[in-house]
């Protein structure tokens, strides 16, 4: 009697996730589809000014394949480079020069602020610092992209055409991160589509939604915004500034726009699972805002939607369960299909896509991770610096 109770407890749990699976593939915005990209654009008769900003922390390795991109950019209207040196050791500044040098191409700007004070992430004080010096040519957008991200030469020419057709105050674009080794593979394309899954691209750039986010390795914004904005100052204290930015954006009333790259792509090489996990755990607690409860529901979710189907197909087979391996079986194929076209923008084989579960876990224990990282004061650690959660950081505003 037990038994059987326990069997039919199982099959309603896979019945809820396949209806949760159901909801995902056609309520949430379709977010497992990958056609979001540059919306439609015409070119301007005259071209705004821009400004590049980019903060760069112990980035010379990466630099040759990124900076020289940026230099290169095939622009009509004026433009010029800021790399803001944010206290590195690896030479950084040196190398940018040395490039800059070597390949000519828009004009390049130096600089470092010095230590962040208390209450600023340190990319973050480095783009105030590089908005500072932005701010002197007067232009009319910013674009903020990361060191490890290498531009088309068209790259800024489309950002800015789209902003201009479109009417949008933020155009951002998801750089295609590097996927080479067997852990980047498992792991890189499914944090793309899992932060789709939670920030819907098309619920972003409809007018009046709700929903923001950013990808902060590639941020076209226009100055005046984010004068108004108040940014950087207003997400000083923002581990996960990307969507910090965006969300600032859109509460003074501005729009965003946010799609996958086709021409803007990640240098930064991931090779083994440790680097990754860095990656993913350094800012997923942040993301669940530092909450206990948030955690727990996280976990449960994962759990539900992600781990419960390959589980009830392997216990409907064993226990001689047709319901549960059949309901399992397909929020699983479900679940898959989502996923290939997320592979296919990766150009990855789509035997991959039902190893999504298994991934999923490794995320699930990334963000528990996170979250003890946290609770024993080592918080988000990146490149030597720990940032603690920011109602522990003092105001000086």
């Amino acid at each position: 009697m037990g038994q059987t109770a326990a069997v039919s407890a199982f099959l309603w749990i896979t019945v809820v996730s396949l209806a949760a699976w159901c909801w995902l593939l056609l309520g949430q915005g379709f977010f497992w589809r990958t056609d979001v990209r540059l919306p439609r654009r015409r070119e301007p008769e005259v071209w705004p000014s821009v400004c590049v900003v980019v903060p760069a922390r112990d980035e010379a390795a990466v630099l040759p394949d990124s900076l020289p991109s940026l230099l290169a950019q095939e622009y009509p209207g004026r433009a010029e480079v800021f790399l803001v040196d944010d206290g590195s050791t690896d030479g950084t500044a040196r190398t940018a020069r040395e490039l800059s040098q070597r390949h000519g191409g828009l004009p390049l700007t130096v600089g470092s602020p010095g230590e962040p004070p208390a209450g600023w992430t340190g990319k973050l004080w480095a783009v105030r610092y590089g908005i500072g010096l932005a701010r002197a040519r007067e232009p009319e957008f910013l674009l903020l992209t990361d060191a490890d991200i290498a531009h088309a030469p068209d790259s800024l020419r489309e950002l800015v055409a789209a902003a201009l057709s479109g009417g949008f105050d933020v155009v951002s674009q998801m750089a295609r991160l590097r996927v080479e080794s067997v852990w980047e593979r498992l792991v890189v394309p499914a944090f793309v589509y899992f932060f789709a899954q939670l920030y819907p691209f098309r619920w972003i750039g409809r007018r009046g939604g709700r929903t923001a986010a950013a990808a902060g390795g590639c941020v076209l914004l226009r100055a005046d915004t984010a004068a108004e904005a108040g940014i950087p100052d207003a997400i000083r204290h923002a581990v996960i500034d990307d969507v910090a930015l965006a969300r600032a954006v859109k509460r003074a009333g501005g729009r965003v726009w946010l799609g996958l790259a086709d021409r803007v792509d990640s240098v930064r090489p991931y090779p083994r699972l440790p680097d990754l996990w860095r990656m993913v755990s350094r800012s997923a607690y942040a993301q669940l805002r530092h909450s206990p409860l948030l955690l727990l529901g996280t976990v449960a979710g994962l759990v539900l939607v992600y781990l419960v189907p390959p589980v009830a197909v392997a216990a409907g087979v064993v226990a001689g369960g047709a319901a549960t391996a059949a309901a399992g079986a397909l929020a699983w194929a479900v679940m898959a299909g989502t996923y290939v076209p997320m592979l296919r923008y990766y150009r990855q084989p789509l035997w991959l896509a039902p190893l999504l579960p298994f991934t999923a876990l490794l995320y699930l224990l990334m963000t528990v991770d996170s979250a003890v990282r946290h609770h024993r004061g080592r918080g988000a650690a990146w490149k030597g610096r720990t940032y603690a959660r920011p109602d522990a950081v003092p105001d000086e505003g």
